[in-house]
């Protein structure tokens, strides 16, 4: 039996995800496989290097550097969150993430990105982290149109939650038969189709293919929620999401409301925590 953690995005909305793994690894709860999409990839690695705490001492520390994120990062680069500082020199200078400890450990992490030439999902599993899959990493948390394209392992990529939010199936079809799923949105959201379409597709006119994607991106995430919620009814899957809406932006600036979010998740993670280990040691 292979046990997995299936991570979805929703920018801030993962300190939620960052509250219920650090509870998970305090736990010394070890799954299988960690797959993690945008700021579930972005967030979900520090699981494979052990690194309960980190996620939410960063994103506070860094919460109103105009270096980390926000307009002026667009401005200046043309990414919302800024792709060198951010994702590189954050991690190997400010708050070192332990690349050895990553290495080392066998637990196997991928991360879930977009072609966007082709409008389909990308998979990557991680072995080894360094510039290369600190770029994969950026690459799946790469929102359209505040974004650069990143280019890496031959591909032009954007964020994986275009086309694969909540990577369930491709787990399974990877022998993870019991897989924990968090999500970051309550149970009663239904997801709103995007606006003003004529526009959206002139603005990715040179991406047809990604314009496709988001706007066809309400009615894929709300099949594999549902989904997600089914693999649950049948024993085959545990979903931990929160109670209601999380309130915090996607560029958040404000280190006590990330504070309040990652410890809502805390919470749930800890409330359920019997349940958890009941379900991966069935």
């Amino acid at each position: 039996m292979k046990r997995g953690l299936v991570l979805e995005g929703g920018a801030m909305r993962g300190m939620f995800t960052a509250g219920i793994m650090d509870v998970m690894m305090e736990n010394d709860i070890a799954p299988d496989g960690v797959v993690g999409v945008s700021a579930g990839a972005c967030f979900g690695c520090n699981y494979k290097s052990r690194q309960p705490g980190r996620v939410i001492r960063y994103n506070m520390r860094f919460a109103k550097d105009s270096r980390y994120s926000g307009l002026w990062s667009w401005l200046k680069t043309g990414n919302v969150f800024n792709a060198e500082f951010a994702f590189h020199i954050v991690p190997t200078t400010y708050d070192i993430f332990d690349m050895d400890a990553y290495n080392a450990n066998p637990m196997e992490f991928h991360v879930v990105c977009t072609d966007v030439n082709t409008g389909e999902a990308v998979y990557r599993r991680l072995d080894v982290m360094n510039y290369e899959g600190l770029e994969w990493i950026r690459a799946s948390a790469s929102l359209p149109l505040v974004s650069r394209i990143v280019e890496v392992g031959g591909y032009q990529l954007l964020d994986g939650g275009l086309t694969d939010s909540v990577p369930l199936p491709y787990f399974q079809q990877l022998g993870y038969d019991r897989n924990i799923v968090v999500l970051t949105r309550p149970r009663d959201y239904v997801k709103p189709p995007m606006k003003h379409a004529r526009l959206l597709r002139w603005l990715l006119r040179k991406h047809p293919a990604v314009a496709e994607a988001m706007l066809h991106r309400h009615e894929v995430y709300m099949r594999q929620v549902a989904y997600a919620h089914s693999e649950a009814e049948a024993g085959r899957a545990l979903v931990l999401q929160p109670d209601a809406d999380l309130g915090i932006p996607h560029v958040c600036h404000d280190a006590d409301l990330m504070r309040r979010v990652y410890d809502t998740g805390r919470a749930l993670a800890e409330r359920r925590l019997t349940e958890i280990l009941d379900f991966l040691n069935k």
